[in-house]
């Protein structure tokens, strides 16, 4: 019985190292952007969020004036 277990652990181990070769070569493959590119990217994800986030909040003030101007 105790061998049996100690397999399942053995294989379980080897599962797992063999899943983390696996992250280390998918990482290797990955193309990272260089500074000039982080800083574009960053920006454009900065001016995304900041025009969307406007956007929802003149949504929420035209819909609560709305529900407040209907509800008077």
């Amino acid at each position: 019985m105790a061998t049996k277990n100690e397999a399942e652990k053995k294989k379980a181990t080897n599962r797992l190292k063999a899943f983390f070769r696996g992250v280390l070569n998918e990482l290797k493959k990955v193309h990272w952007p260089d500074r000039k590119q982080l800083i574009t990217y960053t920006g454009v994800v900065v001016v995304f969020v900041l025009v969307v986030s406007l956007a929802i909040s003149a949504l929420d003030w035209l819909f609560s004036g709305l529900i407040h101007y209907i509800l008077r």
